[in-house]
């Protein structure tokens, strides 16, 4: 959610349940502004060939929602919190509950995420039997959360979706690997790590997934340079795209 208002007010968001019907959802209307994005991929030194240079615009964090979430939001909620409880989870392992795009989304320290998709996957009034991955996101600026982790979960009995998203710092880039619940993962997780840099502890084999073996770096973070590489074709070089372009 991007607002530049910077009171601390509450406002009703419309949110559509999975049946279309519209519900409103209590969201706190304080976002964290953790940076300012500048060109299209937030390059620092200027190797932006986008086109999109001189975007100049902020980086912000949506807030958290509060009770009443509407919809089936809130006996999800309730159904979670009794879960967690009867496999004491303490209630401290999400961190917050973000409600934004018709999304809900709970944020879970990484200590607990483990046994947090665990629980529902188990779980009768929870079962989400699917996990669809995850994405790797990168907020240099986020001090303390730089590296995000992103699960999105489906439940194919219940026909609801939800996402957890849990951080690591930049200087610890260790997540606990949720392959042992989710044996789809496995891949997931190599992409992450392979692009991030995230170590996904417990994975039964991490390696790069996309990029060779001996490959230096994380292509998708943000402090990875834009200039690219020379690229061999059937025996003709082509230089780097900061070589081949510019923009003023």
């Amino acid at each position: 959610m991007t607002d530049d208002s910077s009171t601390s007010e509450s406002s009703t968001t419309p949110t559509t349940t999975p049946s279309g019907s519209e519900v409103d959802a209590t969201t706190d209307k304080s976002p964290e502004i953790i940076g300012v994005r500048q060109g299209s991929f937030g390059a620092p030194d200027g190797s932006d060939v986008s086109g999109f240079g001189g975007l100049v615009e902020p980086i912000v964090m949506p807030g958290a929602a509060t009770r009443p979430y509407g919809g089936w939001f809130d006996a999800f909620a309730d159904e979670l919190e009794a879960s967690l409880q009867a496999r004491d989870i303490p209630a401290s392992a999400i961190e917050r509950v973000v409600i934004q795009h018709q999304q809900l989304t709970f944020h879970v320290g990484r200590d607990y995420l483990v046994e947090f998709v665990r629980t529902l996957r188990d779980e009768p009034a929870l079962r989400f039997e699917q996990n669809c991955g995850v994405a790797g996101v990168h907020y240099p600026n986020q001090t303390g959360k730089e590296l995000h982790c992103v699960y999105p979960f489906y439940s194919i009995t219940h026909n609801r979706r939800i996402i957890v998203e849990t951080t690591c710092p930049d200087h610890d880039r260790t997540m606990p690997s949720i392959v042992s619940v989710y044996p789809g993962n496995d891949w997931h997780e190599r992409e992450a790590w392979d692009m991030f840099g995230i170590i996904f502890v417990g994975h039964p084999y991490l390696t790069r997934i996309l990029m060779p073996d001996d490959w230096v770096g994380h292509p998708q973070r943000k402090d990875y340079s834009l200039d690219g590489i020379p690229v061999e074709y059937k025996g003709a070089t082509i230089p780097p795209p900061n070589e081949r372009r510019a923009y003023n």
